[in-house]
């Protein structure tokens, strides 16, 4: 058999080189890092970090990630609590998570505290929590432009969940106590639902009929009526709570107890805890696989990621990540 022209052989290799250089684009667990004020970039299958991306030396709280698993992105809140004196964050940095470095940035013009960054896959519309002028702001993900705001009618709006259909939203506003109602598509508030002194963190059932949001006076969580905008009841609790997510079998819905390091495991049959899961840390937020195997839990406190079995209802394994692990995110 003739052999190969010495050519057509260097252009095979250069091309499998390529090839190899190319990142992976497989599944990936992002984590917002406050302390080590960076972007962890996890493979959840391994279970360990492959990369940590800066964001240019100053503090995100949360993360998104675009529907096509490539892109992050990142608010920059600032170096203070919600509430609190501190710097005020002003802009959202953008990652490409297979390059693993900042391809973009969104300047909000003065400072904001944005904080919680949700891709809304119904419009292609990103939408962002601007505390300090009270509003969501929306931005367009492909120009990474502002293209409008949504009014909150109240301050510190932290956190946003979004109703699956995209029409309806709900912000956990922290210091007045309330949850505001906004209608996305006419970018209105139609509600303020009052909670309590403070309420902390949100979010919504698989069938979008329950809104939950956390009394921070109080070991209790408020459980809002979407049909009325009104508390419907109130789920005592072991300890006082903060982030919450339902099982993606819409069944359970996970609780962070700070206080005790645990998870309370609530049935959404019967509004009532069903058991208590032990964590080597104080959990704040919650991301169920999208397999609905197990659940992703932020342990700030231990620089960790646990992984919650949701079959066994146990700590599986626990992931490093960096220096305050907070906000997650799935990237496909």
């Amino acid at each position: 058999m003739k052999k190969p022209a010495l050519p057509l052989l260097l252009l095979a290799l250069l091309c499998a080189t390529a090839v190899a250089q190319i990142p992976s684009t497989h599944p990936s667990l992002l984590v917002a890092n406050q302390g080590s004020r960076d972007l962890s970039i996890i493979d959840p299958a391994a279970g360990k970090q492959l990369a940590a991306v800066p964001e240019d030396g100053v503090t995100g709280h949360e993360v998104a990630a675009s529907p096509d698993g490539r892109t992050a992105f990142v608010p920059i809140y600032g170096n203070s609590g919600v509430g609190k004196p501190g710097t005020d964050g002003s802009n959202m940095v953008v990652v490409d998570i297979p390059s693993r470095k900042i391809i973009g940035n969104v300047d909000f013009g003065h400072g904001v505290r944005p904080h919680c960054a949700i891709y809304d896959t119904n419009t292609g519309l990103l939408y962002v929590t601007t505390e300090l002028d009270q509003t969501v702001t929306i931005i367009d993900p492909h120009t990474l432009k502002i293209v409008g705001a949504i009014p909150t009618e109240q301050e510190q709006s932290h956190m946003l969940v979004l109703s699956h259909d995209g029409r309806r939203g709900y912000t956990a506003n922290v210091g007045p106590g309330t949850v505001s109602v906004l209608d996305m598509k006419a970018r209105k508030t139609i509600a303020v639902i009052p909670i309590s002194a403070t309420t902390q963190r949100i979010s919504i059932s698989r069938d979008d009929s329950m809104v939950f949001t956390a009394d921070q006076t109080k070991p209790q969580l408020a459980v809002i009526d979407t049909a009325t905008n009104k508390v419907r009841t109130w789920i005592p609790l072991p300890a006082i709570a903060y982030g919450t997510a339902s099982t993606i079998d819409g069944r359970w819905l996970l609780v962070c107890m700070e206080p005790t390091k645990q998870l309370a495991v609530v049935d959404l049959k019967t509004l009532k805890v069903a058991r208590t899961i032990d964590l080597p840390a104080a959990p704040t937020e919650i991301l169920p696989n999208p397999d609905g195997k197990v659940a992703y839990v932020s342990l700030p406190g231990g620089n960790q990621v646990a992984v919650v079995d949701l079959s066994q209802w146990k700590v599986r394994s626990l992931i490093p990540a960096g220096k305050y692990a907070d906000g997650l995110a799935w990237a496909k």
